[in-house]
C-alpha cells in the first residue's frame, strides 16, 4: 500500500468470452447467498476506484451492472480496518471491499473463509489480464494467494529532472557509487540532490530496504519477517549507514525532518531538487502543468541503482498495490463473476484514459500516455517479472511507526545508524 499518506490517494468489449470458474464459497460464519447488488465498500479519500467503476457500471459493463447494479459505500481510510472486523464478525462483508490497511489483516479473513481466493476462482484467461509483476507482489504481500485485485499499481524508483543533468554533465548512475558520485557533484555545484519527507519518514526509509535489496536480493527482509537475519547483522546495518551518510553530506537539503510529502513534492517539480525517490504515483503531479514547473518532459525515471557485488537486480522494482480490492467468499457468485470478468479485461484501459491511473490490470485497448514518463512506468511494470516490497512491508504497526518516526534522526545524525536498526529490531521483536 502506500504507506503512510492516504493516495492521491495508493481495468472493451463485451465480457462472454472471458469465463469464470464460479465456485460456491462459503466462508466459516455463514452458507452462500445471492448478493442483491455489486457492493463496494471502498476508502473515502480514494476517488480513483469509485470513479473508474462508476464508469464501467455506464458503459461497457452496462449488462454485468444491470444484472448486479453497482452500490459504492465509503468509510475513511483510518476506519477501514475496524469497519471491516465488524463485518466480518457479522458476516456481512460486502462483494467487494479495499483490504486492510495492514495485509495481516486480510490473511486473518481468507483464514477463516471470508475471502474468495481469487486464483481459484479465476480462469486462466480472466488471470492473464493482470500484470505478472502485480500478481507477484500481491503473493508476496499475501502468503503467496491472489487474494485481492490490483486496482492500483506501483512501482518505485528515482524520478530525476533530466534538464538539471544535462545541464552539469551527469549520466544516469547505473551503480550506487555513481549515484552517490552524481549527489556529491551536484552538492559541490550548489543543487540539491534529493528531495525526500523526513516528516513522513518512509521515503528515507525506502531507500535503506533500496540497499538491502541490491546488496543482499530480493528476499532481504522476507529473511528478517521470517528470523533468518536481523536489522542489526553487519550487512543490515551498512544499509542504513549508506542512507545516514547522504544526510551527513547535506544531499537532502536543510531541515528534512520537517519536510512533509507535499513539500518534497513540490520541491522536486519546482526544480529545487535534482532527484526525488518516489512511486509512480507521482506520474499524476508530474502530469499536472499547474503543479509541475520543470515540464513533464524534463523529468526521467530509474531503477534503484546497483550495489557493487551485491545479489540483487536492478530490474526488480520496489513495489504495492495500493488498498488492493478483496471479495467475499460468501456472495462470489455468477453475476459476481461477471463483474470480474469485466473488470478484469477492461479496468486497465478505463482507468489510464479516463483517470490518468496506471493499475495492476493489462491496458488492452490504445491509451495515450500523457507524457514520456508515464509510458516509461508502463513499460517497466509490463516487463517486470518479480518485485520486492518496502522496508516495512512485512512489519506490524508497531515496527512501522518506530521505524517511520525515527527515519529524520538517521539521516540528521542525532541517531546512529547501529541504534536505528536496533530500535526498529526490537520493535520487530515485541510484535
Amino acid at each position: 500500500m502506500r504507506t503512510p499518506r492516504t493516495r492521491p490517494s495508493l481495468f472493451t468489449a463485451g465480457t462472454a468470452s472471458l469465463a469464470l470458474l464460479v465456485t460456491a464459497c462459503g466462508g466459516s460464519g455463514g452458507s452462500s447467498a445471492a448478493p442483491e447488488d455489486f457492493s463496494y465498500l471502498s476508502a473515502t479519500e480514494n476517488t480513483t476506484v469509485k470513479n473508474t467503476l462508476t464508469t464501467l457500471s455506464k458503459g461497457v459493463c452496462r449488462t454485468a451492472n444491470e444484472a448486479l447494479p453497482l452500490k459504492v459505500e465509503t468509510v475513511p481510510q483510518a476506519s477501514l480496518d475496524q469497519k471491516l472486523q465488524l463485518l466480518a464478525g457479522q458476516d456481512a462483508l460486502p462483494v467487494q471491499f479495499a483490504a486492510g490497511n495492514a495485509p495481516s489483516l486480510t490473511r486473518q479473513l481468507a483464514d477463516s473463509g471470508k475471502v474468495a481466493d481469487l486464483e481459484e476462482q479465476l480462469s486462466l484467461k480472466a488471470i492473464s489480464h493482470l500484470e505478472p509483476a502485480a500478481v507477484s507482489t500481491i503473493k508476496a504481500l499475501y502468503g503467496g494467494e491472489l487474494q485481492v485485485l490490483p486496482y492500483e499499481y506501483n512501482v518505485e524508483g528515482i524520478f530525476y529532472n533530466k534538464k538539471i543533468f544535462a545541464d552539469n554533465g551527469l549520466e544516469v548512475p547505473d551503480t550506487w557509487e555513481e549515484l552517490v558520485a552524481a549527489a556529491a557533484k551536484l552538492e559541490g555545484l550548489g543543487v540539491q540532490p534529493f528531495s525526500a519527507s523526513g516528516q513522513q519518514g518512509w521515503p528515507l526509509t525506502r531507500l535503506i530496504s533500496g540497499y538491502l535489496y541490491r546488496s543482499l536480493g530480493p528476499y532481504a527482509m522476507e529473511d528478517v519477517a521470517g528470523g533468518k537475519a536481523k536489522l542489526t547483522d553487519p550487512e543490515y546495518v551498512k544499509a542504513a549507514e549508506e542512507v545516514a551518510a547522504l544526510g551527513g553530506k547535506g544531499y537532502f537539503g536543510k531541515g528534512v525532518g520537517s519536510i512533509d510529502y507535499d513539500t518534497a513534492m513540490n520541491q522536486f517539480l519546482n526544480g529545487e531538487a535534482a532527484m526525488f525517490y518516489m512511486g509512480s504515483w507521482a506520474l499524476a503531479n508530474i502530469s499536472d502543468d499547474k503543479q509541475n514547473k520543470v515540464g513533464a518532459e524534463n523529468v526521467g525515471f530509474m531503477p534503484f541503482p546497483a550495489v557493487s557485488g551485491g545479489k540483487g537486480s536492478v530490474d526488480q522494482y520496489p513495489s504495492n498495490v495500493g488498498l488492493g480490492i478483496a471479495l467475499s467468499a460468501k456472495s462470489f457468485d455468477e453475476k459476481t463473476g461477471d463483474w470480474v470478468s469485466c473488470i478484469a479485461k477492461n479496468y486497465g484501459s478505463t482507468a489510464l484514459k479516463d483517470h490518468g491511473s496506471i493499475s495492476g490490470f493489462k491496458v488492452n485497448t490504445e491509451v495515450k500516455d500523457a507524457n514520456e514518463v508515464t509510458t516509461q512506468v508502463r513499460d517497466t511494470i509490463s516487463s517486470s517479472k518479480q518485485n520486492v516490497l518496502w522496508f516495512e512491508a512485512l512489519f506490524g504497526t508497531k515496527a512501522t511507526t518506530v521505524s517511520q518516526t525515527n527515519a529524520a534522526s538517521l539521516v540528521s545524525g542525532s541517531m546512529k545508524p547501529e541504534q536505528f536498526m536496533q530500535t526498529v529490531q526490537e520493535a520487530l521483536a515485541a510484535q
